[in-house]
């Protein structure tokens, strides 16, 4: 049998792997949504875009992210949703901020690929999210919270395996889009702090960008409550929210079963001997 400092080794490489697969999943999602998503609302001269031309291109690139990595890493791609699955026990405190550093990075890296790949008479200020229209920052929050309330929603309905089976990309494309059709007339539609995060750094303006932190976040946690607590609830107990919000209970479910693993493994190694 091996020997357990070993098997402890084993155990830790496999999970390095596995958060290490899901951060870098994190980061070329969001990268991927940023640039295709900002890239639909560049004004090119020759045809500037639309409403609709916008909502299904975040609807597309919102699909494409999250068939891309919602089997490694569960395709948040967004902070707000890391939020919600926070909130409803669904992932670890350090889990989530290592999510939400990555989503950032990668939302960074695709509003940078995108400045750099267009002309400078296009770029303008690359799709930053602003309040527009007369709409006031009270106004702006509040549609920022609804229109990400009813998109995390959407998205814990559709990846929850008590009733959900197969990919959720369509319906959560589905719910970005229905956000960008009302969304681009109050605040150019963000939803999502990453998407409004990496462009504001690569020109440089971050006129009430708290807007779109506040209002994208407490949709998040409402529509966390809303769903593990009010639609469907489920049985854990405050000690085992504790234990997934540290971390613990993650990590000893994967040692036991690891450790299982091995120890049959041994034991059909020595029987095959025996024989």
């Amino acid at each position: 049998m091996e020997p357990l400092c070993h098997r402890i080794y084993l155990l830790v490489s496999r999970l390095w792997i596995a958060i290490s697969k899901a951060l870098f999943a994190e980061f070329l999602a969001t990268g991927l949504y940023v640039f295709f998503g900002v890239g639909s609302v560049l004004r090119w001269p020759s045809a500037l875009p639309s409403v609709l031309q916008v909502a299904i291109t975040f609807n597309l690139a919102t699909a494409t992210a999250v068939q891309v990595s919602w089997k490694t890493s569960g395709a948040h791609a967004n902070p707000a949703v890391t939020l919600a699955f926070l909130v409803g026990s669904y992932i670890s405190l350090p889990r989530a901020m290592a999510y939400v550093a990555a989503q950032l990075a990668g939302a960074t890296v695709g509003a940078a690929l995108l400045y750099g790949l267009t002309p400078g008479n296009v770029r303008g200020t690359l799709g930053i999210n602003v309040v527009q229209n007369s709409t006031s920052t009270g106004q702006a929050v509040a549609v920022e919270l609804i229109l990400t309330l009813q998109l995390v929603l959407c998205v814990f309905a559709s990846t929850d395996n008590r009733h959900a089976r197969g990919s959720p990309a369509a319906m959560i494309g589905t719910s970005v889009a229905l956000g960008h059709l009302i969304g681009i007339y109050f605040t150019g539609c963000s939803m999502n702090p990453a998407r409004s995060f990496g462009p504001a750094v690569i020109v440089g303006k971050f006129t009430v960008h708290w807007i779109f932190w506040v209002g994208p976040l407490t949709g998040a946690v409402l529509a966390s409550l809303i769903y593990n607590f009010i639609l469907f609830p489920d049985t854990k107990t405050v000690a085992q929210r504790l234990a997934i919000l540290i971390g613990a209970t993650a990590e000893e479910e994967v040692v036991e079963v690891e450790l299982e693993k091995t120890d049959a493994q041994c034991n059909s190694e020595d029987t095959e001997a025996s024989v």
